[in-house]
């Protein structure tokens, strides 16, 4: 369902979901036959707690391997199946949902937490009412690799990166384009983006990649991470990396860094009552206004 449901609209509940989880051994957040996916463990045990066949909608459907702590998701529930949510005691100054959260916590493995859950606002919609997305990936050049308490968080890189260098091929990168060079293809979804953070900080040996955006395309991040890190290692310049927006498909120059350095960390979202709005905003078919003639 696209539209928000109401307790009166459709017979159904909307429900938002800030859920937590290690990608290590996801085949990503999407449903796949026969593939173990984050989507999947979520609405089999939500399936089985309202006693009704329910489908999480993400803000991030993020790939194979990659984590998250602060992914959000909506799910509606018919509205006569609610009750199965609630205890027959509650426990006093609870949230409504509260005992949902820790029934889930027994149910699910591990790797997956759906920390809090309540009713939706009016008009809210995990994907299309989201103003951003924002992700970090996180680097180590110790000599040692990657901590052994962080080795599934954290990528080890064997070779010495210039971070200054990554940092101002970064820059041009910034702004409404068509990420095209850095996206795999997706027949029918638009690649134009607006990309609003992409900085790469060191801290001794660990380098932390922040970027923000509208919203990202398949394999995006993890292929900015990427050419940047051709140009961390000198084999690429920052010219380089600002002429793949000239690119109309996936360049073949770089590779896309690995997923285990890749968290998505917090989505963010408009007033309530801008949320309708919003979701129109972003149902509308992206496109780049050339206002600059050095726009690509």
């Amino acid at each position: 369902m696209d539209e928000p449901a109401t307790d009166s609209g459709g017979g159904f509940v909307r429900l938002r979901l800030d859920i937590a989880y290690d990608g290590t051994h996801f085949a990503g957040w999407a449903t796949q036959a026969g593939q173990r996916t984050v989507a999947g463990v979520v609405d089999d045990a939500l399936s089985t707690v309202f006693r009704t066949p329910v489908l999480t909608r993400a803000a991030g459907r993020t790939d194979s391997g990659v984590h998250a702590t602060g992914q959000v998701a909506h799910v509606d529930v018919p509205a006569d199946a609610l009750a199965h949510a609630y205890p027959r005691t509650v426990r006093a100054g609870e949230a409504e949902f509260g005992p949902l959260v820790r029934r889930l916590g027994r149910m699910l493995t591990e790797d997956v937490r759906v920390r809090q859950i309540q009713r939706a606002a009016p008009g809210f919609d995990a994907r299309f009412s989201a103003l951003r997305r924002h992700y970090v990936y996180r680097l180590t050049t110790a000599p040692y690799g990657a901590e052994p308490a962080e080795s599934r968080y954290v990528t080890a890189w064997p070779r010495p990166l210039d971070v200054d260098a990554m940092a101002d091929a970064a820059r041009n990168l910034l702004g409404l384009r068509d990420f095209a060079a850095f996206c795999r293809h997706r027949a029918g979804a638009t690649t134009i983006r607006d990309l609003q953070r992409l900085d790469c900080v060191r801290e001794g040996d660990r380098i932390c990649v922040h970027v923000s955006a509208d919203a990202f395309c398949w394999n995006m991040v993890r292929s900015l991470v990427g050419a940047l890190l051709a140009v961390g290692e000198h084999r690429r310049d920052a010219a380089w990396c600002a002429g793949l927006l000239e690119a109309t498909q996936r360049s073949s120059d770089f590779a896309a860094a690995p997923a285990r350095g890749l968290t998505l960390v917090g989505v963010d979202y408009p007033a309530d009552e801008d949320l309708e709005a919003r979701n129109a905003v972003t149902r509308d078919l992206r496109t780049v206004i050339l206002k600059d003639p050095e726009v690509g």
